[in-house]
């Protein structure tokens, strides 16, 4: 099993601290970004995602922008978003986008489509909320069918219809992967399976096996499709350091922060250290030494029966002299751990 198992790094550019514990501009967040990506390239990481936020904490709005730029650093990652928000997007420049930014990389990309977790897209761009679940299943089936590099006949309500419509640059390998972010709801999970693309299951609270029954429901839903298996990713926040002692002291004051921050907007009570240190303990925060976060994440694997998994190393303040460290030790120290592991 150890040997299907692939590893990757999610960032969603959350703004950073510098050594005096001030934010640090956005300009300076990206290009540390593109560090962070050339440092996991050289260390044999296979995969490198960057999310989309269009909010002051978070530092990329653009991150096909920014994976362009990293693209012309690197040789061998992957470079995929976590995740493009399709819902306030448009499937045709999603694809020409990635399209392009296939050609620079040489045939690395990826695309993971998804909701997102914030709404400021919507207002932003001149969506309603009201159209949440139709924009959403509109854009993705569009998109599914884009991506087959064919000319594509489509009308929905979200949209001018397309008759016969040839889209531009096509990629040299016929096809970009794609990924669903799913949250957890069957109806997301069916949906995946009936499109005949990967779900990555964003699992950021509570047990990783809760969402075991999911996992069968894809695999269960490919089958009954006619589909052929394709592989689980499981994205997850953490942070690596030399000790357990040490990874929580770093990470507990950026998410207390981040996590207050996102609770008063929403409603939702502090954050507490017993219930952070629960998730670390128990739960689906990968906080820790290597051999700490190596068994969790093997343990987390064998409860889905995932081929991948992401961490989202980014969390918060977290300034990036921490960061490069975390993800020196998640491939030089974790991931052969987890491979022996799971062995």
């Amino acid at each position: 099993m150890s040997a299907m198992i692939e590893f990757g790094l999610d960032t969603f550019g959350d703004v950073t601290k510098d050594d005096e514990g001030n934010p640090e501009p956005a300009g300076r967040v990206i290009r540390n970004i593109v560090e962070q990506a050339v440092h996991a390239d050289s260390l044999g990481i296979q995969h490198f995602s960057v999310g989309e936020h269009h909010r002051d904490d978070f530092a990329v709005s653009a991150p096909d922008v920014v994976l362009a730029g990293i693209a012309t650093r690197t040789e061998r990652i992957t470079l995929g978003t976590a995740v493009t928000v399709l819902s306030t997007d448009d499937p045709v420049r999603v694809y020409e986008r990635f399209a392009t930014l296939d050609a620079l990389s040489g045939g690395r990309t990826e695309i993971t489509a998804g909701r997102g977790s914030f709404t400021e897209s919507f207002s932003l761009f001149g969506y309603s909320l009201d159209d949440y679940g139709v924009l959403f299943e509109e854009k993705l089936e569009l998109l599914v069918r884009l991506l087959g590099e064919g000319a594509v006949t489509w009308s929905g309500t979200t949209r001018a219809p397309l008759t016969d419509q040839p889209v531009y640059p096509k990629t040299e390998r016929g096809r970009i992967p794609l990924r669903v972010g799913v949250g957890g709801t069957p109806e997301s999970v069916v949906r995946a399976a009936r499109l005949n693309v990967q779900m990555a299951l964003a699992i950021i609270g509570g047990d990783p096996a809760r969402f075991t029954p999911m996992a069968d429901l894809y695999r269960r839903a490919l089958q009954q499709f006619g589909h052929e298996p394709l592989p689980i990713s499981i994205h997850s926040p953490g942070h690596v350091a030399d000790t357990d002692e040490q990874a929580v002291q770093e990470l507990w004051p950026n998410y207390q922060a981040a996590f207050g921050r996102i609770g008063r907007e929403r409603g939702w009570p502090p954050p507490t250290f017993d219930r952070f240190m629960g998730e670390v303990q128990h739960g689906s925060i990968y906080a820790g030494s290597p051999d700490t976060v190596a068994g969790k994440i093997a343990s987390a694997i064998t409860a889905i029966g995932a081929q991948r998994f992401d961490l989202k190393y980014s969390n918060g303040g977290l300034p990036h002299s921490g960061l490069m460290r975390s993800i020196e030790l998640y491939a030089t120290e974790v991931e052969p751990r987890v491979r022996r592991l799971l062995e």
